[in-house]
């Protein structure tokens, strides 16, 4: 080789590292998002998580001139769905809005968990808080906390309950209450909606469940609301005491629901989506409330730490209930 072709060389390396370096830095500089996202459920459509997450992700849409594409892949009690973004690549163009269950209930609940969801997702951003809501089937002979406690004493495990699932806040709920009450009842688990249909229909006569799911049949008179799972009265049922004002202090059972982004997300993905999430909720403040929930907002470290205090009380739950999932 000639002795000029040496010395070119060096130059030419060093043309083509510096395109390469541009090239990163323009694509570095990109801004996100540049393609649509997707937006998975780990539950059926038209459930509270679903729900959350298409008006959220609407507004995400909006404001980030993207479209946030909402996917549901539901089964065995969220998994499924919470697997799929496990796995998915961490580049911001799969995220997930889950619930309380897979995010702090399931890895106690269920024994051969293939992941650890406080380890292997990232928390991007706290939606909402929903609680519980004990409804009753209108054919029960109670109108108020006070005399379902009372009607529960006087028919020990002679009344069922309904719930969304084995584990689930539905069913831990109504453990918790009928073991701090002394009066067992029986526990009728269903998949999703079902547990919901079965009590309006009357063959179970109570239920724990999240507010938005039953917001429409309480003001139809189907469903009769006694009180409320959260520390405080909730803003979308005000009239309805606390379980813990009622005689049961520290009772606090909510279902909960956020934004989660595989692990190694880059962290300025996750800053901007947080902090679009925390700019879209002021807009939704009016028909979040009005529909059973209320929105919370704040930092990934905030919602982070939030989520793991839930799945130590949560463990001591599941673990008291005796409960397991294969």
């Amino acid at each position: 080789m000639p002795r000029f072709a040496f010395r070119r060389w060096p130059a030419r390396l060093a043309a083509t590292l510096m395109l390469a370096a541009a090239s990163l830095a323009a694509h570095a500089a990109d801004p996100y998002p540049d393609r649509p996202v997707r937006v998975v459920v780990a539950f059926t459509a038209g459930g509270t998580t679903d729900m959350l997450a298409r008006s959220v992700s609407q507004k995400l849409g909006q404001q980030l001139k993207q479209s946030f594409v909402v996917e549901n892949k539901p089964g065995a009690g969220g998994n499924i769905g919470t697997e799929f973004v496990v796995r998915a690549p961490a580049d911001g163009y799969t995220l997930l809005v889950n619930s309380v269950g897979p995010i702090s209930i399931n890895q106690t609940l269920y024994k051969n968990l293939a992941y650890d969801p406080l380890t292997d997702l990232v928390p991007v951003v706290q939606i909402a808080d929903v609680p519980n809501v004990l409804v009753v089937h209108p054919s029960l002979p109670v109108k108020t906390f006070e005399a379902f406690v009372g009607y529960l004493k006087a028919n020990p495990g002679k009344l069922n309950y309904s719930s969304t699932g084995v584990g689930t806040s539905s069913h831990l709920s109504g453990f918790m209450l009928t073991e701090r009450i002394g009066a067992p009842a029986i526990h009728v688990p269903y998949k999703g909606a079902n547990a919901l249909n079965d009590l309006l229909s009357g063959r179970v006569q109570f239920m724990f469940a999240t507010i938005p799911s039953v917001m429409p049949h309480i003001q139809a008179g189907k469903l009769r609301a006694l009180a409320v799972t959260s520390a405080k009265r909730s803003r979308s049922l005000p009239s309805l005491p606390t379980v813990a004002e009622k005689g049961f202090p520290g009772f606090e059972a909510g279902s909960w629901f956020g934004f989660f982004a595989p692990k190694g997300t880059p962290a300025p993905v996750i800053a901007r989506l947080n902090k679009a999430v925390n700019e879209a909720l002021p807009s939704l403040h009016a028909q979040m409330i009005r529909e059973g929930a209320d929105p919370v907002g704040g930092s990934p470290d905030q919602f982070g730490q939030f989520t793991r205090k839930e799945y130590v009380k949560w463990k001591a739950v599941v673990e008291a209930t005796g409960a397991t999932v294969e």
